[in-house]
């Protein structure tokens, strides 16, 4: 599709390959080099540059059809060090192409796909909520209502939650059924204050010039940032 425009029949084989001659209502697709591979993802002095494009692409492909965007996005002092693990680049400067990442904002990104397509609808949260938010991130990806019961609600807890603490707050959820989701939060968040597994919730972040006072700049821009990004006009914010 970087060519041309896909084929007239190009939607219906695809659907077909997907669902296997099964119907739906709602089709959930992911992939995290959906914008663009790992090590193009800084360029010209913004996160991922070819999100419009790609956008653009999936709203030609699937004409017709409703699109929505989901993204989760991160603090850039865990996000950088993470994406340079994750790349074939082995030099820390190759990868960033001379971008400071003081001038590198999500709340670009997301201005950017929304005046690029303000009929998209554009949920976004912060992927250090998710063990939080889980639930209501698969029922809002599902077009579930609000209170819909689900299973694997708390998988992403569970991997940074011990195992008795796990086993302590299902048996606590079990004596109070009637619990809202935000005081299901607040639970977590007291559970995870004791039973946290320390292993999975600190990074090791090695990176030539990471020093802590560049950690704490770069969280607190970020804190700033998620703060304009919950205000964006037409985007649905998830927050624990």
């Amino acid at each position: 599709m970087s060519q041309s425009e896909p084929a007239p029949n190009a939607r219906e084989i695809l659907l077909e390959t997907i669902l296997d001659d099964d119907q739906a209502d709602r089709l959930l697709l992911s992939n995290e080099n959906l914008f663009c591979i790992g090590k193009l993802a800084v360029s010209n002095g913004v996160l991922y540059p070819k999100a419009g494009m790609r956008i653009r692409q999936l709203k030609s492909l699937f004409r017709g059809d409703q699109i929505e965007v989901f993204i989760a996005i991160r603090n850039p002092a865990t996000f950088f060090p993470a994406l340079f693990n994750a790349t074939p680049v082995d030099d820390y400067n190759a990868l960033m192409r001379d971008n400071d990442p003081h001038d590198l904002a999500w709340s670009e990104l997301i201005w950017r796909i929304r005046n690029e397509h303000p009929d998209v609808p554009l949920t976004v949260w912060c992927n250090e909520d998710s063990p939080l938010i889980w639930a209501q991130i698969i029922r809002e990806m599902a077009g579930l209502n609000p209170g819909a019961k689900i299973k694997g609600g708390f998988d992403l807890l569970s991997e940074i939650m011990t195992r008795d603490g796990m086993k302590r707050f299902r048996a606590y959820l079990a004596e109070h059924p009637a619990m809202t989701e935000i005081q299901k939060r607040r639970v977590m968040v007291a559970f995870l204050d004791k039973f946290a597994r320390e292993d999975m919730i600190e990074e090791e972040l090695d990176l030539p010039g990471w020093t802590d006072d560049l950690v704490d700049t770069l969280s607190e821009a970020y804190d700033e940032d998620v703060y304009e990004i919950a205000r964006i006009p037409g985007v649905n914010f998830i927050a624990p």
